[in-house]
């Protein structure tokens, strides 16, 4: 197979990346390091920092002129980094010395390559959010016709008490309308421009550097961090530390959906599944599976960017090195998740007679903590635990309902005791708070 499953014609299809795959290539790299170029030109020039008609000239070129990736790869690999080529490049293309030595003035290339990041991750960021909002809307949709739709809740993979399918539903998403709602504070505290010069003091940008960076950030839409940020990496680390919290959620949605289609509880069913080479009967959890996998994907990656993020002094190599391995590894494991995450949720169906007969099934134990606090009106708590962990044994040992010993030895228990309508507590109503949460956005 290929060395990374996003670069993969074999694995295209199990891995989709969408447009996001192209935000991560070389030649989206440089045609964004190109952009910060001609921008960081033109507001120069605005600024009387390089003459004006070489920064027209600079800005006009940063905006038509191709760089091949491959032209720079032996300068980059003798460099470290990929701007020194992309430099002599650019300047060649030119074909105007005159002007294109005003090209990069008082700049470094951190500067140019975690601008053009920024570019990047802001464009990744938005299709992210508009995935969020696709998922949100079709988990809306299903709590609303199904909120008070009863199944038994698990916890450590067994049965706890009933719930409804409109709060599962609502447990998936409300953690990504959480997500949707911190964007806004994201974008405004990590998506920052860069222009602090070789040692992170501007030196050679001269007396207008802070101006220059300000105009530089309004010029490509980004924000200005009045400072350096060169060893600081807070704010990748805080878009990383978001996407993480999605991930989390999308894992936790495919995990959830592994549990609910097994063998044996099939309480619902997937709109895609796969097929077995051997076996016929098979209907495999693919999406979710692959969810799971990208998520697993993401927290090695996740780590490794920790880890990248304590500089030495105010520049390090490998530590930067690293997170160039991290970032797109990263986004792109989000950007596949949240594409499966959008088919998975618009194609799953609740089996409404399964849900029924999980919870008649086990001979009504799933009432054990209801029946345990109506005891508790008439006798002590720990004395009404008592009672009915011994029915519990009763009911499983004589395989008699749970409800009939109960009644058999206390008649006046309440009505509706053992109805999983009626032992739902504010699961209907969870339901209906995230989908006015939903509709809201």
């Amino acid at each position: 197979m290929a060395a990374s499953v996003f670069d993969s014609p074999l694995y295209a299809q199990l891995f989709p990346t969408g447009d996001a795959g192209r935000l991560f290539s070389d030649t989206a790299a440089i045609r964004a390091m190109l952009l910060v170029e001609g921008a960081l030109a033109k507001v120069q020039g605005g600024l009387g920092v390089i003459p004006e008609i070489s920064a027209a000239a600079i800005h006009r070129a940063s905006l038509e002129i191709q760089v091949d990736p491959g032209a720079i790869a032996k300068a980059t690999g003798e460099n470290g980094v990929s701007v020194p080529g992309l430099l002599a490049q650019f300047r060649a293309e030119m074909q105007a010395p005159e002007f294109a030595q005003h090209v990069h003035w008082g700049a470094t290339s951190q500067d140019i390559i975690d601008t053009a990041l920024m570019l990047r991750l802001r464009q990744a960021l938005g299709l992210a959010e508009a995935d969020l909002r696709t998922i949100i809307a079709s988990l809306a949709a299903a709590a609303e016709d199904h909120k008070t739709l009863p199944l038994p809740a698990r916890t450590y993979g067994q049965h706890a008490t009933p719930t409804s399918w409109g709060a599962v539903l609502a447990e998936w998403a409300m953690p990504l309308i959480d997500a949707l709602e911190e964007l806004e504070t994201l974008r405004a505290t990590s998506l920052f421009v860069s222009l602090s010069g070789a040692a992170g003091t501007g030196s050679a940008l001269g007396p207008k550097a802070a101006e220059t960076r300000a105009e530089l950030a309004k010029a490509l839409g980004l924000n200005d961090p009045k400072r350096s940020w060169h060893v600081d990496r807070t704010p990748i680390l805080r878009i990383a530390d978001w996407q993480g919290r999605v991930m989390a959620a999308l894992s936790h949605i495919g995990q959830s959906v592994i549990g609910l289609t097994m063998t044996g509880i099939e309480e619902i069913a997937l709109g895609a599944s796969g097929a077995s080479s051997t076996m016929p009967q098979k209907q495999n959890p693919v999406g979710p599976s692959a969810i799971i996998a990208l998520g697993h994907q993401f927290t090695g990656q996740r780590a490794t960017l920790q880890a990248a993020a304590a500089h030495q002094h105010q520049r390090d190599g490998g530590a930067w090195f690293a997170e160039w391995m991290a970032v797109p590894q990263l986004a792109l494991c989000l950007a596949a998740a949240l594409h499966h995450s959008k088919t998975l949720v618009a194609g799953v169906t609740p089996h409404p007679v399964q849900m029924h007969h999980a919870l008649t099934a086990s001979l009504g134990l799933i009432h054990a903590e209801a029946l345990s606090f109506a005891l508790a009106e008439t006798m002590s708590r720990p004395e009404a635990q008592k009672v009915t962990k011994q029915l519990c044994r009763d009911a499983q040992e004589k395989q008699v309902p749970l409800a009939d010993l109960a009644r058999a030895d206390y008649p006046d228990l309440p009505e509706g005791l053992f109805e999983p309508m009626h032992q739902m507590g504010h699961a209907a109503k969870d339901a209906e708070t995230f989908i006015a949460r939903a509709h809201a956005l």
